[in-house]
Parts: structure tokens; C-alpha cells; sequence
């Protein structure tokens, strides 16, 4: 099977002048060639396309593919993760992980909350800040956790970003305002241990492989920061999590799973309330696959699956949706 690799290269948009910051959700040059080694040995052709630019020029050449592997993430605008899996949609290419759709509601973490909330699942009370204006209105109760509303890899999260009062609240929402040009998601702040779940497969045969927690090995402030993600070796341990609140940070993620209609493979965030409880943080349908440093091979490997394995696995489950195939 002849496999197209479509991705956003951190290396081109660091050349072009972006900072390390805006491009942290790209893939860098050892992902790509991680994935394509994984995929190799499974018995597939690959053929490196590139960003959705690149896509669109291959398709009007009249290029095709049997499969697209999608990790492209975008740069600009709410639908930027949904584009290339739109475009394939329209071409009638099939590609793995999530469709436009559900990449979209996943990006927008308010509106995936509200979704999430709709079907019974516990996630923090929160509110929305759109402009300066909207700061005067009803919020919940401090402690509050203040973030971008559509970004990953911890953008836009650091010491700040956990807010006791008023003056900090207002002082920190105007500076993401100003500095991501996008609405702020306000949520109640959760006390306890965090844990993120990886899910594989699709419908009744969706599985969690593991949960793992993010402990903090030196005494910080416990927030799991853009900083904090970018140096995790020497501030953060990964522990596979086990026994009865393992089972039930799984039972959320499948749930989560289920109501956003996330496919193939992903990971679902989660941390503990004040009663020990696993309430929904965010999830992610397109989760970062670094062999070496991503959440979802790490978490994998801790289960006992390599990362051929991990691979192979999502796209036996992309194979068995599209093609009907065991």
C-alpha cells in the first residue's frame, strides 16, 4: 500500500522567522523519519508530501494515494488542523486520525467542553473571554486556570496562568488576548494529580493502552507549562498509572472518545478534582508522535508497546474503518 505523509516541518517555519514558540506544534525532521521507519517495517510504501500547500499542488497535478498518514497541524485560523483532512475528504482520499470535524471541535477547547459536558462528563466549570469587554462578566470562583482557547503543546500556559484574584485575572487574560489574537478559556482550577489517557481504535473496539500520570520531580509550581513540556527531562517523571483510578481515568477517556467522535488514535487529558476524581481537561485526536519525547509513545512504551507497534496499531484501526478490514 502506498502511504502519503503529510506534516508541517518545525524546521521550514523556524527558517521563515516564526520563534520556537509559534512553531511548537510542528513536527520535527526526526518524527517524520520515525514514522516513516515504523511504517516501513509494517510493509508500506511512503511518499513524504508535506504541509497542506504542498498537498493541494500534488493533488491538482493529479497525484494520488492509497492512504494518507495526516499529522499536519496548520498555522493559521480555528480550522487549521481540519484543512488537510477536508481537502482529502473532497479528493475522497482516506487518511487517518479525525475528521475535519472533530479536529475542529477538539481545537476550540470551549466548545469541546460543552460537547463533553452535554454527555454527562465531568469536566471544570468554566467560561469564555472573547474581548476586554466580556471581562466584567460572571466567572467562576477563583482559583481559576486561565489558557489560550485554541492552541496546544502548552502555548500560551505557564506560572501566570494559575490566577487567585481579581487584578491577576484581568492582567493575565488581556496579555493572551493581545498576544494569541484569540479567545481566553477560563476554568475552574483543579487540585489534584494529572494524568493523560491514549486511546486506539474506533467504536466498540476503541482501547485504552494506558494512563499515565505527569509527576513533578523538583519543587515548582505544578502547572504542565509550555516551559515545562519543553525541558520534561529534567522536571517531569512519567509514571504508568494502575488499579482502581486507572480504571477510571480509562472509563473517561473511552467516554470522551465516544462523544466527540475522535477516531483511530489519541489521547485524552484529565486531571483530579478536590474528591479524587478524574475530570476532562482536553483531548487530542492528533496527538504529537515523536518516538522519543511525544505524551502518546511515551505512555505507550511504559505499556509495553514499541513504537512500530504504536503505529501499526493505528492503522490497523484507520484500516478496519475505512476498508471494512480485519
Amino acid at each position: 500500500m502506498r502511504v502519503g505523509l503529510t506534516y508541517d516541518l518545525k524546521s521550514e517555519y523556524l527558517a521563515m522567522g516564526y520563534s520556537a514558540e509559534e512553531t511548537a506544534e510542528l513536527d520535527k525532521e526526526e518524527t517524520i523519519e520515525g514514522i516513516e521507519r515504523a511504517l516501513h517495517h509494517l510493509g508500506y510504501q511512503t511518499e513524504r508530501i508535506g504541509h497542506a500547500r504542498a498537498l493541494v499542488q500534488r493533488l491538482l497535478n493529479g497525484d494520488r494515494w492509497d492512504f494518507i498518514f495526516n499529522i499536519c497541524e496548520g498555522m493559521y485560523g480555528d480550522g487549521r488542523e481540519s484543512l488537510v483532512p477536508a481537502l482529502l475528504d473532497n479528493w475522497q482520499i482516506p487518511y487517518v486520525f479525525s475528521s475535519p470535524a472533530v479536529l475542529a471541535l477538539s481545537l476550540d477547547k470551549a466548545m469541546c467542553k460543552r460537547v463533553v459536558r452535554d454527555a454527562g462528563i465531568p469536566t471544570p466549570d468554566f467560561c469564555v473571554i472573547r474581548s476586554r469587554t466580556d471581562l466584567e462578566k460572571e466567572k467562576p470562583a477563583f482559583p481559576l486556570f486561565v489558557k489560550p482557547v485554541s492552541e496546544g503543546t502548552g502555548k500560551g500556559i505557564d506560572d501566570h496562568s494559575l490566577v487567585s484574584n481579581d487584578h491577576d485575572f484581568v492582567k493575565v487574560c488581556i496579555n493572551l488576548l493581545d498576544r494569541f489574537n484569540q479567545p481566553v478559556l477560563v476554568e475552574s482550577y483543579l487540585p489534584g494529580r494529572e494524568f493523560t489517557a491514549g486511546v486506539i481504535g474506533n467504536g466498540n473496539d476503541a482501547r485504552v493502552i494506558g494512563v499515565m500520570e505527569v509527576v513533578f520531580k523538583k519543587e515548582i509550581r505544578e502547572i504542565y507549562s509550555y516551559e515545562n513540556k519543553q525541558n520534561y527531562e529534567d522536571i517531569i517523571e512519567y509514571k504508568l498509572a494502575d488499579g482502581e483510578l486507572s480504571r477510571k481515568c480509562a472509563e473517561l477517556a473511552l467516554n470522551v472518545w465516544y462523544a466527540t467522535g475522535s477516531r483511530d488514535g489519541g489521547r485524552v487529558d484529565m486531571k483530579l478534582n478536590a474528591q479524587g476524581n478524574p475530570e476532562f481537561i482536553e483531548i487530542n485526536p492528533l496527538a504529537g508522535l515523536n518516538f522519543h519525547d511525544s505524551d502518546l509513545p511515551i505512555l505507550a512504551g511504559l505499556s509495553g508497546i514499541s513504537f512500530n507497534e504504536l503505529i501499526g496499531a493505528i492503522m490497523q484501526a484507520a484500516e478496519k474503518r475505512i476498508f471494512k478490514s480485519v
